[in-house]
């Protein structure tokens, strides 16, 4: 059998290139003369960079030393491709991660503007930017200032840093941005939120950075306020993502908001890798409803029907029942047990449920699960 493993990764537990390899390797124990062919995916979130270098291995690593989202000086690593395209993930210069606490108010994005303008002084022709993992509400200001935007206020000083000092914003400056780079800017998104109200940035992502009521409001009409400066589209599906950094970018340099999951399989070659395939397997760190919109499993999903291809699931848990195109899907709380055991060793599950997939299939593909709709797809 020819068979296609593509997951995402389990954020927070592996990278989506780990993943890939724990299942191939439970696989290929039970069925070792298989065809198997790792193909890590992300959705424009953390992981991004790793699934465009494994689909791309002629690309170049460069690091550039950047602020992170509280000032702090941190690496970042981003890609630069033979035809020109630098790719960048905004987690690995202003990401959550990188703050020692939380600062919903003061947190930027100032260091992703620098990786671009360090990509751009490389010579690249254009920009991929993945948006996911932000550890601010800023609007993409921060960014946009590292790239020679001037913000200020009523008196003609420069605002500060971060999201809450565009309350005061009274001057957007626009004579010393740079150009965006001739071939364009591509934002990959995982969200369809809009830059404002009860769905937007500061309202649906702002809790997770820190944010509590009050600094939700306030933001939120920080962001407003920007808007009325900026102009620009702040209702555009996905204007929301990375703290409003969607919106910023698009309004102001010209950026274009993209489904990230299609994108990253675009370039990956997932539609070329199931042209000849018998299975793919994929997999992410909680399937629930949320995963067949426009994540790497409904995309993956909607490819394969395409190509013909049947699929089957790995979650580290599955909080709904997958649709009737899944074949089989494994949970890896069930096979170990507890949620606890499955975060404790994440790769030995991994491999116990690609073995288990591998086990339960036919020779030309077609799975041997139990005829009730969910006994295959329990992991049990």
């Amino acid at each position: 059998m020819r068979v296609v493993v593509a997951p995402d990764s389990f954020k927070g537990s592996l990278a989506a290139r780990d993943v890939a390899r724990a299942v191939a390797d439970g696989w290929r124990a039970r069925r070792p003369d298989d065809d198997v062919r790792l193909l890590p995916l992300a959705d424009g979130g953390e992981g991004t960079l790793d699934a465009f270098a494994a689909a791309r291995p002629d690309g170049v690593w460069h690091t550039t030393t950047v602020p992170g989202p509280d000032g702090r000086p941190v690496d970042a690593g981003w890609l630069l491709l033979p035809e020109g395209s630098a790719v960048l993930e905004l987690a690995r210069s202003s990401g959550l991660p990188l703050l020692r606490a939380p600062d919903p108010r003061h947190a930027h994005t100032c260091g992703l503007g620098a990786v671009a303008a360090a990509a751009l002084d490389t010579g690249a022709t254009d920009l991929v930017i993945g948006l996911g993992g932000s550890a601010s509400t800023d609007g993409g200001t921060g960014a946009l200032r590292a790239l020679g935007l001037r913000l200020r206020d009523r008196r003609g000083r420069d605002l500060p840093l971060g999201g809450a000092a565009l309350a005061d914003l009274a001057d957007l400056d626009r004579s010393g941005l740079r150009p965006a780079p001739p071939g364009g800017v591509r934002l990959l998104v995982d969200v369809t939120a809009p830059l404002t109200g009860p769905t937007g940035a500061a309202a649906v992502f702002g809790p997770q950075k820190g944010a509590g009521p009050h600094d939700v409001a306030a933001l939120d009409a920080a962001l407003r306020h920007l808007a009325a400066h900026a102009g620009g589209d702040p209702g555009q599906p996905g204007a929301g993502a990375a703290g409003g950094t969607g919106y910023g970018l698009a309004a102001l340099w010209g950026a274009r908001i993209v489904p990230g999951a299609a994108a990253v399989a675009d370039l990956a070659g997932l539609a070329d890798a199931l042209a000849d395939a018998d299975l793919v397997l994929t997999g992410e760190g909680r399937f629930d409803e949320t995963s067949l919109g426009g994540k790497v499993v409904g995309t993956l999903l909607d490819t394969a029907a395409a190509a013909g291809v049947p699929v089957q699931v790995v979650a580290g848990q599955l909080g709904a029942t997958p649709p009737d195109a899944v074949t089989a899907a494994v949970s890896l709380v069930e096979l170990a047990g507890s949620v606890e055991s499955a975060l404790a060793e994440p790769g030995r599950w991994l491999r116990a449920a690609g073995g288990r997939l591998a086990a339960r299939v036919g020779p030309v593909g077609q799975n041997t699960w139990p005829s009730s709709p969910l006994a295959g797809k329990i992991g049990s």
